[in-house]
């Protein structure tokens, strides 16, 4: 018994830690908050269009599967909030990452996130439906040829 306490101990002196940090990052962002940074963390989706045409930000989905299933945006990147912590490595840290969700309640929480691990981060504000609507008829074609992803 005393061997697998001694074993334990500095295991769960290192969850201890990293729960820690992870706060810690957390306070620092809100320590930090200021009406500069609540402006930069909000785009809606006619500036998105511009930047991910250029190439200069990732959509990012953080919607449930089910929902995904009963439709979704032909382009960005499909990651689940609740999946977040274990797959935000997926996405560049040299691009905006924008969360999107119906409408912004659920990006708001991956945007914090995502700034808490040093991305660049926004969220939606007018959410996926309001992307929708700013991608309809001829939009939605040329937007999709500047993304290189429908023919010209």
């Amino acid at each position: 018994m005393k061997r697998a306490v001694f074993l334990c101990a500095p295991l769960l002196l290192i969850c201890v830690s990293l729960a820690s940090a992870q706060e810690s990052a957390f306070d620092g962002f809100l320590t930090r908050f200021d009406y500069e940074t609540r402006a930069d963390m909000k785009i809606d989706s006619k500036r998105l269009i511009t930047l991910l045409a250029e190439k200069k930000a990732v959509l990012v989905d953080i919607r449930f599967p089910e929902e995904t299933k009963a439709w979704k945006m032909g382009f960005g990147l499909f990651i689940p909030l609740n999946e977040l912590p274990a797959r935000f490595k997926e996405l560049p840290k040299d691009k905006i990452i924008v969360t999107a969700c119906p409408h912004k309640d659920r990006s708001a929480i991956a945007m914090a996130y995502l700034r808490t691990r040093g991305y660049d981060a926004r969220y939606l504000t007018d959410g996926l439906t309001g992307l929708a609507e700013n991608l309809r008829g001829d939009i939605a074609k040329e937007f999709m040829e500047d993304l290189g992803m429908a023919r010209p």
